[in-house]
């Protein structure tokens, strides 16, 4: 049997999460949340961001949840 390893590091959901940033409409959000001409168009905006940054957050959190008890459990020897 190969010897698997798995990192305890959520790149997958850091991958996704900068995806989704990183993209010209993600782009267009934040620069309409943060330099907006428009009080409530910002308002509205940094509400949106903000979710949406903590939506991310609890991705990251519960995919790294996820390797660590995998990576335990692994250690421990579990095999079912």
């Amino acid at each position: 049997m190969a010897d698997r390893r798995i990192t305890r590091w959520p790149w997958i959901s850091l991958l996704l999460s900068a995806a989704a940033v990183l993209n010209p409409v993600g782009l267009d959000i934040l620069r309409s949340a943060f330099f907006s001409g428009e009080q409530l168009s910002r308002s509205i905006g940094q509400a949106v961001v903000l979710i949406a940054a903590i939506i991310m957050g609890l991705v990251v959190a519960v995919e790294w949840l996820a390797r660590l008890l995998i990576t335990r459990s692994r250690a421990r020897g579990v095999t079912s």
